[in-house]
């Protein structure tokens, strides 16, 4: 009987299909497993990141079903997105036939691995009947208050023609096309997550024993929350008047109120609404308009590299000095952040440093190292001592923070305010291949919800994708409807949702099955049953992302009355990428490994093998030929080796101490695995320290004779590796065990007991032998046996003093005689 991959996996793939060995009953007095690994984008093909994922997912998945856990392990596609339309303009196909069509070869291509989903929840977010239940959260989301529609600057993707959320720009650019983005006023939805914020930041505490403090640290970042003074800075009255007194000031808010005092000049964004009233008014010179008018259309990352201003030729009043302040604008000021204006401190602040030196304005230092000499040639960031700050000068920086924030409290001309770096997340896109938003623009109503009852609002098929606008702007005759309200003519939104807003509940979709799934997105009883998520798997580039996303959802949806906690994910598993070359799989490097390709020389447990072997999960995996190649040979072993085990529908009952020496080392290798096995799944996850512990174990059953021990081991082992390499272990464990052993595995702890003990020998401290002697020898004949060992290092010596750390070490100290 040889080891045919192919034959071996075709069989048990099909035995899986037929029997719905995968399905999750809908027993809820069972105890539950909910696994999960983020869904994919139906790109076309799985790379080996994806198989990295779902292997591991799947490990879990395999492992608590053998436990007796009830196990939910479903698998969707993130559908919708800018890459099908773009293959649309570039193959002429139709984003939805694209689409799907991957879906159809990315399944196979998942069960060609043997992962084990559930094929009865798959889902599409492209499904219109995904869609349906979507656009009815919306709708509450909107009648709750928590989604809005005003005009603002938005991040605009010159590239993909649409517009991007905060958290969609990475250094600048979309995150998807790598395009330097540009700055866009238009109308645009919004979700109100700030409202969020501080529960978002505390319930990260929540979490701390099952996220990576990598993650939690960037979202905590994202937040951004931040204690501070905002107060109103005066426009002088010669400035008042150049602006047609129209305004009388700006709000600026700063995290450092100790350093009030040396405020030397302040700074706009170029999107602040008293530089566009003195562009628009022309009350400054083209050449500045022209600065402002660069700076407005420069990234968000670009505008923090080189410091670029120009003054506008106005004052404010400093709150306690009354003298004059000169106000700038600035390329590093953003409005998306407090006001959209600063008070600079250019002798403790690095980046205002820079800008004064720069343009030679004025450095006032108030704060002083409380030890040394104050450097005036740099910024001093650190905590110091107040100085020609007023009746504040002497303290302690951090004290005086307290104190400055009261005193402007107590002349009411300021307040401690608690600020964030996170916005409101923006969810229009306007592109064709996403989930239409469900209201209606009437001339007579205004904005107005399409009514539940006439969800889903479906995308039409006859559609062109040119790359030039909003397809769904240009189509004759879909956006053409009746308004809701008044039966009058009206026109839908064309904009559809950020494909981020389907990922957030994804998760939940899957806890209906086939009884309801038509009628419901989940139910109060499946919700209750199935969340929250045991483990989830993915990659750490979406942790402020999709992750903070899916946790805003879940509580807006907690309260809307959905569901009943906070947070979606108990535990979170970061995978680390797959490298050839040392660099990341691209095609573009072409340094692909096509997964398709491994499993028809191989076969998929090699592939599931070595992935999870190669590399501890959260760490970066090299891709490696030969150790490849070393992950068939061990499974062929392990699979032509059992053809010396007998066949048994109980694991064999073994007397321990009548064995010998290799035959009680064999099964103490074998209990130490599924001891390793143990741990691994439940705390560690490093699967490639278990897998060695099996090899160990193989190897040692490989040395010993006894049929009753190998048969013994095989019945653990098969048990073990079966998350992993689970097409041979179901062949073995059919061929000899009647798939009777995939079960959980109860440890034996007379074999993790040794019938001796290993005692290293010192004499002065160097190590001169080693002996081993049997449990339960006394002292006096350890020392004895230990001297006979180490004699020639005794000659012409007397022993000092005779020393034996139990279990571990003999020391012996001499001296010349």
């Amino acid at each position: 009987m040889s080891y045919i991959p192919q034959e071996i996996e075709s069989k048990w793939q099909n035995y899986w299909s037929e029997h719905r060995s995968f399905e999750p009953s809908n027993n809820f007095d069972l105890p539950k497993k909910y696994i999960l690994s983020m869904f994919p984008f139906p790109s076309g093909r799985l790379h080996m990141g994806h198989v990295r994922n779902y292997t591991i997912s799947d490990a879990f998945a395999r492992f608590y079903r053998q436990q007796g856990f009830n196990v939910l392990h479903p698998i969707g596609f993130d559908s919708f997105g800018m890459p099908a339309e773009n293959a649309a303009i570039k193959n002429g196909s139709h984003p939805k036939t694209w689409t799907y069509d991957n879906i159809d070869y990315m399944k196979k291509e998942f069960y060609s691995l043997g992962f084990s989903f559930s094929k009865e929840r798959e889902l599409a977010t492209s499904d219109e009947l995904y869609t349906k239940f979507e656009q009815g959260f919306i709708i509450d989301m909107y009648e709750k208050g928590l989604l809005y529609r005003k005009k603002g600057l938005l991040n605009w993707c010159p590239n993909d023609q649409t517009v991007l959320a905060n958290e969609q720009v990475i250094d600048g650019c979309c995150w998807r096309c790598n395009t330097p983005i540009v700055k866009k006023e238009m109308n645009q939805y919004y979700f109100k997550i700030t409202q969020y914020a501080d529960e978002l930041l505390n319930d990260l505490k929540t979490l701390e024993n099952g996220w990576p403090k990598q993650v939690l640290t960037m979202q905590e970042n994202w937040i951004g929350r931040s204690n501070g003074l905002e107060f109103k800075l005066l426009l002088d009255d010669k400035s008042k008047e150049k602006l047609h007194d129209k305004f009388d000031g700006f709000e600026v808010f700063t995290t450092r109120p100790d350093t009030i005092y040396g405020v030397t000049y302040t700074a706009l964004a170029p999107e602040h609404e008293i530089v566009s009233y003195m562009i628009e008014n022309s009350l400054l010179d083209e050449n500045r308009i022209s600065t402002i008018m660069s700076m407005k259309n420069s990234s968000s990352i670009d505008r923090q590299k080189e410091k670029s201003g120009v003054s506008l030729g106005i004052s404010v009043i400093h709150p306690l000095t009354k003298k004059e302040i000169p106000v700038w604008v600035a390329n590093f000021v953003l409005m998306d952040y407090g006001s959209g204006a600063v008070m600079a401190v250019p002798a403790h602040d690095e980046r205002d440093f820079d800008f004064a030196k720069k343009y030679d304005l004025p450095i006032k230092a108030v704060i002083k190292p409380s030890i040394g000499e104050l450097n005036i040639n740099e910024a001093y960031t650190e905590v110091g001592v107040l100085f020609d700050s007023g009746e504040f000068n002497g303290l302690n920086s951090n004290d005086a923070k307290v104190k400055i924030i009261e005193h402007f409290e107590t002349l009411k001309i300021g307040k401690k305010t608690i600020n964030y770096k996170l916005k409101d997340w923006g969810v229009s896109r306007q592109r064709y291949w996403g989930a239409p938003i469900p209201f209606i623009h009437c001339e007579k109503c205004g904005l107005v919800m399409e009514k539940k009852e006439n969800l889903p609002v479906a995308l039409p098929d006859d559609i062109k994708i040119t790359g030039e606008g909003n397809p769904l702007e240009k189509h004759p005759t879909w956006k053409y409807c009746k308004c809701p309200k008044c039966g009058g003519d009206a026109t839908r939104e064309t904009d559809t949702m950020d494909t981020f807003v389907e990922s957030s509940w994804y998760f939940l979709r899957f806890c209906a099955d086939k009884t309801n799934w038509e009628k419901e997105p989940f139910s109060n009883s499946q919700i209750k049953y199935w969340m929250g998520v045991d483990h989830y798997i993915g990659g750490i580039e979406h942790a402020v992302l999709h992750l903070l996303y899916a946790r805003f959802f879940t509580k807006v949806f907690r309260d809307l009355g959905y569901l009943d906690f906070d947070e979606p994910f108990d535990r979170l598993l970061t995978q680390g990428m797959v490298l050839k070359d040392g660099a990341k799989m691209s095609k573009s490097k072409g340094n692909t490994v096509d997964p398709d390709e491994i499993i028809a020389k191989y076969g998929a447990d090699t592939a599931r093998l070595f992935i999870l072997f190669a590399a501890p999960p959260t760490q970066e995996l090299e891709w490696n030929d030969s150790a490849v190649e070393g992950a068939f040979r061990f499974i062929k072993r392990f699979f032509d080796r059992s053809s010396g085990i007998y066949k048994t529908t109980i694991k064999p009952t073994i007397e321990h101490s009548k064995l010998n020496k290799n035959e009680k080392f064999a099964r103490k290798k074998v209990y130490e695995a599924l001891q390793r096995a143990i741990d691994v799944y439940n705390n560690r996850y490093t699967f490639n320290t278990m897998i060695a512990g099996a090899m160990e174990a193989m190897n040692a059953l490989t040395s010993q004779e006894n049929e009753d021990v190998l048969t013994e081991g095989y019945w653990i082992l098969t048990s073990i590796l079966e998350p992993v390499i689970p097409h041979v272990c179901h062949e073995i464990s059919q061929n000899y065990f009647e798939l009777k052993n995939f079960t959980k595995q109860e440890m034996v702890d007379e074999v993790l007991q040794s019938d001796s003990i290993k005692y290293g020998i010192s004499v002065n401290g160097k190590n001169r032998g080693e002996i081993e002697v049997a449990v339960g020898v006394s002292n006096e004949e350890i020392i004895n046996l230990a001297k006979d060992n180490v004699v020639k290092w005794l000659e012409g010596m007397s022993i000092v003093k005779e020393i034996v750390v139990p279990n571990k070490l003999v020391n012996l100290v001499v001296k010349p005689c």
